[in-house]
């Protein structure tokens, strides 16, 4: 089977290739349409890591640049340099802004984790509202929605900082993963905490990296620049409304036979003892976080969002909060910085070679009768349960989003500005769906607390509130917004 995953990429992207061109499509459009989805296909096998997969994809198509990359037209240009112009293309994601803020967010997640700030403060909310499970469940949601702006890694600020806090509650109360003991608190906890961090991945745009990808993406495909601040107009509100839901439906779905205790108040009071008084370096990355959060928001028009995460980290580093070592030995900040700017230019590609355009016309062509906004909705229901065959939210963003927009923009009448900010937010949503289907999702469903069948239960549960409140009430309030 190891073999079947290693070549799969290769063979799907030699299948393609040799299949005659669509009607309409250039030869050379579809050739690298080809290579696309032998990356696409890699990102979902994994044969190596995603970043190695979209560095072979766009230096192939570097290589084959005559072949997959340019027009017969722009070749005979005696003053086209196809090489140069080969180059410029490979490395343009690396130019890309949003790609460059990802990697800034990163730097503001490693700043939280070193000083100890989100500890801290997950810890405080423990103390204050852990006596009773309701309230504590609160306390997970709020700790979550703290660090989700600032935290593009919704495994590392979920699974890697949330996680190991509240997995030593439930043994306070004798509730152990893998037997009927899990009920008594510790499925509700490990519940509330996962379905918690899928809202917060979509209420805020630098709270997912993909989500930053999508917006880069959006851009290369339609032109349509999207903002921190339009996001959060988009989606906070919906999203505000299901934070405050989850909890409870947890709660009730899942309830704990532990209704009440000061065991994990007195466990949080003593680990916050040990931590001693707020330093330094937390006072001051609070406050670079919250200047951070204030340009996002009211000054967009004079400093593009990436330069604000980069003046954070320029902060730091100044204030010794980080050293260049601390920068240099984050391998997860390096490695998405790589893997992003190549699936924009793959993802870019598209638009660059024709497909996107082509693609668009074919679909509006099939469903161009259909009205606007059911239009919209089916192709967000599509985009939406398709996440059952993906293991990642990036593969997800990189194989489908162009391919819906390219339909979006095929279909007379359709408000593309609105429909983009439809269809992004799912991108968090749709994690609660599967064991596999978000960064976190493994580590809570590894420990034990949520056997496979109620994941897939509640997993369904909750999906499907999440896209019918989405689509429900984010639709409406898309037409008032936009």
């Amino acid at each position: 089977m190891r073999w079947i995953k290693n070549l799969a990429p290769l063979l799907v992207a030699i299948v393609i290739a040799v299949l005659p061109a669509p009607a309409g499509l250039d030869a050379y459009a579809w050739r690298y349409f080809a290579i696309f989805i032998g990356c696409v296909v890699g990102l979902i096998f994994e044969p190596l890591p995603g970043a190695v997969v979209g560095l072979i994809g766009v230096v192939l198509i570097g290589l084959l640049n005559h072949w997959a990359l340019f027009s017969p037209t722009q070749l005979a240009d005696p003053h086209f340099h196809a090489a140069k112009a080969a180059f410029s293309w490979v490395v343009s994601g690396f130019t890309n802004g949003t790609v460059w803020l990802i990697f800034g967010a990163f730097m503001f997640a490693l700043g939280y984790e070193k000083t100890g700030l989100g500890r801290r403060i997950a810890l405080w909310l423990v103390k204050t509202m852990g006596k009773r499970s309701l309230t504590l469940g609160y306390a997970i949601m709020i700790a979550d929605l703290i660090l989700a702006p600032f935290t593009p890694s919704n495994t590392a600020r979920s699974g890697g900082t949330i996680f190991p806090i509240i997995r030593n509650l439930p043994p306070l109360y004798d509730s152990n993963p893998d037997d009927e003991s899990r009920k008594r608190i510790g499925t509700y906890l490990m519940w509330t905490a996962i379905a918690t961090t899928c809202v917060t991945s979509s209420m805020f745009l630098t709270a997912l990296a993909p989500n930053l990808l999508a917006v880069a993406l959006t851009e290369s495909a339609t032109g349509i620049v999207i903002s921190w601040s339009d996001w959060f107009l988009a989606a906070g509100p919906v999203c505000a409304l299901l934070l405050l839901l989850v909890p409870l439906l947890s709660y009730w779905l899942c309830p704990p036979e532990i209704k009440s205790g000061s065991a994990v108040c007195e466990w949080a009071g003593k680990e916050l003892v040990q931590m001693g008084k707020l330093s330094r370096n937390e006072l001051l990355l609070l406050c670079f976080v919250v200047m951070a959060l204030l340009l996002w928001i009211f000054a967009g028009q004079y400093m593009a969002g990436a330069l604000v995460g980069l003046l954070v980290v320029i902060l730091m580093l100044t204030c010794k909060i980080l050293t260049w070592d601390d920068i240099l030995s984050n391998k997860s900040a390096w490695n998405t910085l790589v893997w992003f700017a190549t699936l924009v230019a793959l993802a870019g590609g598209l638009s660059k070679v024709g497909f996107v355009k082509w693609f668009g016309q074919l679909v509006g062509s099939q469903i161009g009768g259909m009205n606007p906004t059911m239009a919209m909705l089916v192709l967000a229901l599509i985009f939406y349960l398709l996440h059952y065959l993906f293991a990642s939210v990036t593969a997800h963003t990189t194989a489908l989003l162009p391919v819906i927009l390219a339909a979006a923009s095929g279909i007379p009448g359709l408000n593309m500005h609105m429909f983009i900010f439809l269809l992004m937010p799912m991108l968090g949503l749709m994690g609660i769906i599967t064991p596999y289907g978000t960064g976190p999702s493994p580590v809570y469903y590894g420990s034990g607390f949520i056997p496979g069948p109620l994941w897939w239960k509640l997993g369904a549960i909750f999906g499907t509130l999440y896209l019918v409140v989405w689509l429900g009430l984010g639709l409406p309030w898309l037409h008032v917004v936009f």
